[in-house]
């Protein structure tokens, strides 16, 4: 899914500087980056999680390790959300990028992810079982 996305981005990138301008472009690059970019840390952090609680329930100590890493996991998403704000402050007030192309290039894994639900489901009942 995230080659999807890069593909999809590098599409729309360049559909966006043909069809808008170059600023529009490099606001949907960025906004495109910065989705992908989160979305693959949030993936890591996830199944490093769910690892972590398979692997604590074999362990005698398993509630206290299973708190902390939970504490671990909530302390990096809002971090990273607080991380997101910042860059997305310094975009739009410190090099004037678009912010539509920004918005749009944020909403690259949520169109990634929808594609491929709908790619599932269509494979799912028209696959003549």
């Amino acid at each position: 899914m995230l080659a999807m996305s890069w593909v999809y981005l590098l599409f729309l990138v360049l559909g966006s500087w043909i069809i808008s301008s170059w600023s529009f472009a490099w606001g949907v690059m960025a906004g495109g980056s910065i989705s992908i970019v989160s979305f693959w840390l949030s993936h890591r952090d996830v199944v490093a999680f769910i690892d972590s609680l398979s692997a604590v329930q074999y362990q005698l100590e398993g509630v206290n390790s299973g708190k902390k890493s939970k504490k671990g996991f909530i302390l990096k998403f809002w971090f990273r959300i607080f991380l997101i704000g910042l860059v997305l402050l310094f975009l739009i007030k410190g090099s004037g990028v678009n912010v539509f192309g920004l918005i749009l290039g944020l909403t690259t894994v949520v169109f990634t992810v929808t594609l491929t639900a709908f790619g599932a489901v269509w494979r799912y009942y028209f696959s003549r079982r």
